[in-house]
């Protein structure tokens, strides 16, 4: 099949998906793997190799990415049940201070969305949010404001988060501490954007459904007992990111760590599987207790967890392999390379899919499986310009939330929020944000490429 139509085809796949997920409520597996099949009839690849073809993309990256999700899951869950979530919260407030309410809890969103996904982490922090906003008087939209875009910031950009996880893998990008130091450079600008938003717009909007329940976030600690000490909650998501530097480190020419035992016990602290299990240990310190509850049940709902992102994100490699298989993306990489848009083509693809069906993993997988054979043809094959991309595609996956997102009702209904206001404040500040992590993407890569 010609180039163009190699286009078209690959063109009605993607709507496909958007009108599937969004319109017809279609599970995004299904979606995903009948584009594959749908792709690969059309580009007119043998029906005896299409099913290898899409289990080999599907199967590839499980074998690459399937535990290090599953590790990050059952790290947010005992960190959200526990609540270590509410101590690094607390430590927070502390550093930062009563007197600057808002930045507290864009700091608070920024740091707890790391492991934990921004849905869960609005919710468990939302007493917390309620309490400051009382205490400093400050208008609890421009609260909830500031904490989800401090949420969303790390959520789309910063792994261990699945989604920026499942780009990098679809990128076959393996080092996952340059997708965290890009991420977190581009996160921060972001989240600083949207706390200005909260303050400037967000806090002339009142929460007409707002309802003093009268719970402080004493409360809410009461409800965890005692919480656990800043060291033990801290250290499942620090100590992985500290090992996989370290093995960064000791994989750098000329060998800084020598080349005997010290650099292959740092190498493999510093693979991301062996880092995440490691953070999982770290983790289990915070068990209240080791039993059925903990030792099954909490486990058991953070794979459940892990089980729709992970057939989400193969079906996006299944997806990704047909689109490499039939080459059209060296087409698209040519056409697009004369355009000169560079860095912005797969913001702007992940722009398109998130507003258009809600997602942002699903964004994030999508978009990664389709740009990945564009790379080679755009210029971005180095390992620093694939965690550009990963960074550029997660600020299109924030870009924007509206109401086909479920964490835009979270905070409309934890926030207080009628529609018409969500979509003044929630909507516009996701805009505002994505637009800036995009721009901060864009000077790096003028920096670092």
């Amino acid at each position: 099949m010609e180039g163009p139509l190699l286009v078209l085809s690959l063109f009605l796949a993607i709507i496909f998906i958007v009108l599937a997920t969004s319109k017809f409520k279609l599970h995004p597996f299904l979606s995903l793997i009948i584009a594959a099949y749908g792709l690969a009839f059309a580009a007119g690849v043998p029906s005896n190799k299409i099913a290898d073809m899409i289990s080999k993309g599907f199967g590839g990256t499980l074998t690459s990415i399937g535990i290090v999700i599953i590790a990050g899951c059952i790290i947010g869950t005992i960190l959200e049940k526990s609540g270590a979530a509410l101590k690094m919260a607390d430590t927070v407030i502390k550093v930062v201070g009563e007197k600057r309410p808002t930045v507290a809890m864009s700091i608070i969103g920024y740091i707890v969305s790391i492991p934990v996904f921004c849905d869960s982490g609005f919710v468990i922090l939302s007493s917390l949010n309620k309490t400051l906003a009382k205490k400093t008087k400050t208008s609890y939209v421009a609260m909830s404001v500031a904490l989800s875009t401090g949420l969303y910031a790390t959520h789309t950009l910063v792994p261990p988060t699945p989604g920026p996880i499942a780009a990098a893998a679809n990128l076959k990008l393996d080092n996952l501490l340059l997708v965290i130091g890009v991420g977190m450079l581009a996160a921060i600008p972001a989240a600083i954007a949207g706390n200005i938003f909260a303050n400037k717009v967000a806090s002339k909007y009142e929460a007409v459904n707002y309802k003093d329940d009268n719970e402080t976030y004493e409360d809410e600690i009461k409800k965890h007992g005692k919480l656990p000490s800043t060291w033990d909650s801290f250290a499942p998501i620090v100590l992985p990111i500290i090992f996989m530097a370290v093995g960064s480190i000791a994989s750098f020419p000329g060998n800084p760590l020598g080349t005997g035992l010290v650099k292959n016990i740092c190498v493999f602290l510093g693979v991301p599987m062996n880092a995440l299990l490691i953070g999982v240990i770290f983790a289990f310190k915070l068990l209240p207790k080791f039993d059925e509850e903990t030792l099954s049940g909490w486990i058991g709902e953070s794979l459940k967890d892990a089980a729709v992102i992970l057939v989400v994100t193969a079906a996006g490699g299944a997806l990704g392999n047909v689109i490499k298989e039939i080459k059209v993306g060296e087409y698209i990489g040519m056409s697009l390379k004369s355009l000169n848009i560079g860095i912005f083509l797969p913001f702007i693809i992940s722009a398109a899919l998130k507003t258009a069906q809600g997602s942002s993993t699903v964004a994030l997988v999508t978009t990664s499986a389709l740009v990945f054979p564009l790379l080679p043809s755009l210029g971005f094959t180095s390992e620093i310009a694939k965690a550009l991309v990963v960074a550029a595609i997660g600020a299109g996956a924030m870009t924007v939330s509206h109401a086909n997102d479920s964490f835009f009702w979270v905070v409309a209904q934890f926030g207080g929020m009628d529609i018409k206001t969500a979509y003044k404040t929630q909507t516009l500040a996701t805009l505002v944000e994505g637009v800036v992590a995009m721009i901060t993407v864009f000077i790096l890569s003028l920096i670092l490429l």
